[in-house]
């Protein structure tokens, strides 16, 4: 089968990139993006309190706020992104301490798949 033609009902069709993904499992650049932002936190936060890596992690950003909305810390990047797999109850960071629940949640979020919107094909 070349990349346009289906063997299930043998006409030739263009195939949209989603399908070309699934076809050829290729993973989704934002779950990636995501599940490596998660491990460096996990890392980091296990780390402590006394490393300056932690307080990019933790720290609020200093300065005075534009306009528009509220700049984002890394800490809410992750919490967000917990959120959204359903993992978001409870202290991210005593979570992560624990590598073996930490890692399959990390797997959650690489595997998650965010419903089809209804109308766009």
């Amino acid at each position: 089968m070349g990349l346009g033609g289906t063997r299930l009902t043998g006409e030739w069709r263009k195939l949209h990139n989603e399908e070309l993904r699934d076809l050829y499992f290729l993973p989704n650049i934002v779950r990636v993006v995501k599940s490596r932002r998660m491990k460096w936190a996990g890392g980091v936060a296990r780390m402590g309190e006394g490393r300056g890596v932690y307080r990019v992690l933790v720290g609020k950003p200093e300065g005075k706020r534009p306009l528009g909305r509220p700049r984002r810390r890394w800490e809410d990047n992750i919490k967000m992104d917990l959120r959204e797999v359903g993992g978001g109850c409870g202290d991210w960071m005593e979570l992560s301490q624990d590598r073996d629940r930490w890692r399959a949640l990390l797997s959650t979020v690489m595997n998650f798949r965010v419903p089809k919107k209804s109308g766009i094909s």
